[in-house]
C-alpha cells in the first residue's frame, strides 16, 4: 500500500491516536512513522517513556545530515509495538526543536525512502502521522509521496470548517506540484454531522468514521491495555480494507497500458 499519510486541520481531534489504532489493528506490515513537525508523542503517551535514550526521526536525521547514510540508521531506530514479531514498527517523532531543524530539510529525502519500503523483503507499507497542516514546515513533500492522504476531521461545523481549509491548502499544493487527483479521502472522528453531509459540504468521498470512544483514546494517548475489541481498534480495524481497495484502484489506473500511437482504442 505504500505511503498512507493521515492530516489535520486546526483543531481537528486525534491524527495521532488514529494512526497509532490503524497500526495496531491492520494486517500487513507497518511503519508508523510519526512526521508532525509539532513532535512526536507515542514515545511519551502510549510507551509510557519506557525506552531510555533518544529514538527516532531526529537521529534518523542527523545521522543523514552527518554521513548521508540514511538506510544504515533508519532500521536501529525503529520500535516494536508487537514484539518479536518485527511487523508493527514506530518511528518516534521529534522531541525538540533543534531534531525539528535537522528533519525540515529531509522531508523529500525521507519521503523518497519510505516510498522503496513497499519494495523491500519483507515488503512494509508506511503510516505518516503528519499532524496538523496550519504548522510550520508542514511536511508536503509527504503528502504528495503519499498513495493515499487521509484528512481527518470532527463531525461538528467547527471541525468542518477547519478541514476545508486544509484541505484546500492541500488541493493548492498538490495542483502547483502535479501531483495526480482523487487521492484525498475524508476520515471523520467522533459524533456530528451525517457522513454524506460531511462528504458533500467538503467535496470529498468519506473513506471511514473512527467512533468516540474515550477509553480506548486514552490508552492510546497515555498507556495501558489496548483491547480490540473496543469501538475505535474495531473500527481502525475494518478502515484496513476501503484503504486496500483504494489504493489497489489507483494503482490499477496508473499501471494500465495506454493505446499504441496510430492505433485506434
Amino acid at each position: 500500500m505504500a505511503i498512507i499519510a493521515l492530516v489535520s486541520g486546526k483543531g481537528a481531534p486525534g491524527v495521532t491516536t488514529a494512526a497509532l489504532a490503524c497500526t495496531l489493528t491492520w494486517h500487513r506490515r507497518l511503519v508508523l512513522a510519526e512526521c508532525d513537525p509539532s513532535g512526536g508523542s507515542i514515545l511519551a503517551g502510549y510507551l509510557g517513556g519506557a525506552l531510555e535514550g533518544r529514538r527516532g526521526l531526529g537521529e534518523v536525521a542527523v545521522a543523514e545530515l552527518r554521513d548521508g547514510n540514511l538506510e544504515a540508521h533508519f532500521w536501529s531506530q525503529l520500535v516494536d509495538l508487537d514484539a518479536p514479531k518485527r511487523e508493527r514498527l514506530l518511528l518516534p517523532g521529534v522531541v525538540d526543536a533543534a531534531q525539528a531543524g535537522s528533519v525540515t530539510p529531509l522531508w523529500q529525502r525521507f519521503a523518497d525512502f519510505f516510498v522503496t519500503l513497499e519494495r523491500g523483503q519483507p515488503p512494509f507499507d508506511v503510516v505518516v502521522d503528519c499532524g496538523r497542516i496550519q504548522v510550520g514546515n508542514p511536511p508536503w513533500p509527504l503528502l504528495r509521496a503519499a498513495a493515499t492522504v487521509l484528512v481527518v476531521t470532527g463531525a461538528r461545523l467547527a471541525d468542518l470548517s477547519a478541514a476545508r481549509g486544509a484541505i484546500r491548502a492541500i488541493e493548492r499544493d498538490f495542483t502547483d506540484h502535479r501531483v495526480p487527483p482523487g487521492n484525498l479521502r475524508l476520515l471523520v472522528v467522533g459524533d456530528g454531522h451525517p457522513k454524506a453531509e460531511i462528504s458533500k459540504a467538503l467535496k470529498l468521498p468519506v473513506i471511514g468514521h473512527l467512533p468516540d470512544d474515550p477509553r480506548t483514546a486514552e490508552v492510546l494517548t497515555h498507556g495501558g491495555t489496548v483491547r480490540s475489541s473496543r469501538p475505535l481498534m474495531r473500527a481502525a480495524g475494518a478502515l484496513e480494507v476501503p484503504v486496500h481497495s483504494l489504493l489497489d484502484r489507483r494503482r490499477a489506473r496508473l499501471t494500465w497500458p495506454t493505446a499504441e500511437v496510430g492505433h485506434a482504442v
